[in-house]
């Protein structure tokens, strides 16, 4: 039983804890000392053993420190350091730590107050079993039992005392981590805060960089074009300065202009030699030619003209007895596309000809003979300046005479009018519509190929599948100026206007 008393006095006469000034975790046991001491310095005295272990004191020597100013002085100008080397972010570390410990003391006190209960219990439990073996003992052991009882109490007294400071010890805990987590909040929203201040400045110096380096290119740019002007200036100047100096040599000058008179005359004479050499051979290749050949181009080659294949020597076949093809040679002349319909031997170049050479091929008696334009299709003369003014106008209305209608011959001769718009074309007879019909792919818009004397005042029309004309126009500028025009509108609608297989040429 006294085991089981003196074993809970051991366990609660524990040492005391506090907690450091310093921010940081640390635990220092505070050992008991008699109010009544006085030291009379703050080191160990310093002796010697006489004679039968007589302690004698050594002379104490004066020494002197130094000031109580200077001290002062020495420590704020260390504080001051250290507060100028802790950042913002050091401080806030430095709180956070000292919030957790602060958590874990009064973790630690909780887990406390359990065995201070059960120290009750038990005490209370061990002075009624005392009380009740001090009634059936008598002499010497119930002395004994009653000085039992009289420690049970005094520690139960203890231990209150104990309960006592734990709780304010628990209580300054609590304080101290309320005051710490108070500290972090504030040292966290001034991390904030000075975080966005150096954000803040971090742009207004990216802004200044980049003024700096857009002045820096202003200023490149301008010397270049200075340095430029410089040297144009040089340059004037340099040649003025020969001009002068020539004006003041006369005969140089006059020596010079003979030279050049003299040279022109030369160039003049050489040109016309050349001319005559070059007129010469033409004259002889085309005899040789006309000597090989049956057949030849005739008429202009432009826009709006009609060419022509015609016999130049007795020995050739009738055109009607044979069959022709045109052709579309590239610029090159390594590649050539044949014009659908176009097999007749007279043929009307269209816009869609122009900077591209044609050619044809005879074919009689088994025996192929191909004759090619000189050079490429060039433009009419002001045809760009006409379909401007045509483009003025969101429609334009033609006067047309119907040739065809569904490849067979028209016999009626009557004005019709064909409207060109923008998304859509038309031909009637005053309130009769022959046709109407919006740019689609199935539509088909060309110069007409089926040869004939109008041909160049005519074209080829399919509105929709199974319906399609041929429109007389006119005059040959009225012809190429509607097939440009429509060309134009149709590809606003995204559509390719064309003739029958001439979608690869546009």
């Amino acid at each position: 039983m006294f085991d089981l008393l003196f074993s809970e006095n051991r366990t609660y006469n524990c040492t005391m804890t506090r907690v450091s000034p310093e921010f940081g975790d640390q635990e220092q046991e505070v050992l008991p000392v008699s109010a009544d001491v006085s030291f009379a310095s703050n080191q160990f005295p310093k002796y010697k053993l006489g004679p039968d272990n007589e302690i004698l004191d050594e002379v104490k020597e004066d020494i002197k420190g130094p000031s109580l100013k200077e001290v002062v002085f020495e420590e704020t100008n260390q504080l001051t350091e250290q507060h100028k080397r802790l950042s913002v972010r050091d401080l806030a570390c430095k709180f956070d730590k000292n919030l957790s410990a602060a958590a874990k003391l009064s973790d630690e006190a909780k887990l406390r107050e359990v065995p201070s209960l059960e120290g009750h219990v038990l005490l209370k439990k061990l002075r009624d079993a005392l009380e009740c073996l001090k009634g059936r003992l008598a002499g010497r052991n119930k002395e004994d039992v009653e000085k039992a009882i009289s420690m049970v109490e005094a520690l139960a007294v203890k231990l209150t005392q104990k309960e006592g400071e734990l709780i304010q010890e628990k209580f300054e805990v609590k304080k101290l981590a309320n005051f710490l987590k108070q500290a972090s909040e504030d040292a966290k929203k001034l991390v904030n805060q000075e975080k966005s201040f150096a954000c803040a400045e971090i742009e207004s110096a990216r802004a200044v960089v980049q003024r700096i380096g857009e002045a820096l290119d202003e200023q490149e740019r301008t010397s270049e074009t200075s340095g430029k002007q410089e040297m144009e200036e040089l340059i004037e100047e340099v040649q003025e300065a020969r001009r002068i100096k020539l004006l003041h040599q006369p005969r140089k000058v006059m020596d010079m202009e003979h030279e050049l008179r003299e040279l022109r005359i030369q160039i003049r004479e050489k040109c016309k030699i050349s001319f005559d050499i070059r007129k010469e051979l033409a004259m002889s290749k085309r005899a040789e030619e006309n000597k090989s050949r049956f057949y030849e181009l005739s008429g202009s080659e432009t826009l709006g003209s009609i060419l022509r294949i015609q016999s130049c020597s007795d020995e050739a076949t009738d055109l009607s007895n044979c069959s022709i093809q045109w052709y579309r040679l590239s610029s090159e002349c390594s590649r050539r596309e044949a014009i659908l319909g176009a097999n007749k031997f007279v043929y009307a170049p269209e816009p869609i000809d122009v900077g591209r050479v044609l050619q044809a091929d005879i074919i009689s008696n088994g025996q192929r003979e191909s004759v090619t334009t000189k050079g490429h299709i060039d433009k009419a003369a002001e045809l760009g300046s006409y379909v401007e003014t045509l483009t003025r106008k969101s429609n334009y209305e033609f006067s047309v005479v119907i040739s065809q209608m569904n490849g067979r011959n028209y016999s009626s001769q009557s004005v019709h009018l064909f409207q060109v718009g923008k998304t859509r074309m038309k031909l009637s007879r005053g309130w009769i519509t022959k046709a109407r019909e919006s740019y689609s792919k199935s539509m088909q818009f060309c110069g007409f190929r089926g040869g004939g004397n109008s041909a160049a005042k005519s074209l080829f029309w399919q509105a929709r599948k199974g319906q399609s004309f041929v429109l007389v126009f006119e005059s040959e500028r009225e012809r190429n100026g509607a097939l440009i025009l429509a060309r134009k509108y149709a590809l606003d609608c995204h559509v390719l206007l064309a003739g029958p297989d001439d979608d690869a040429l546009l």
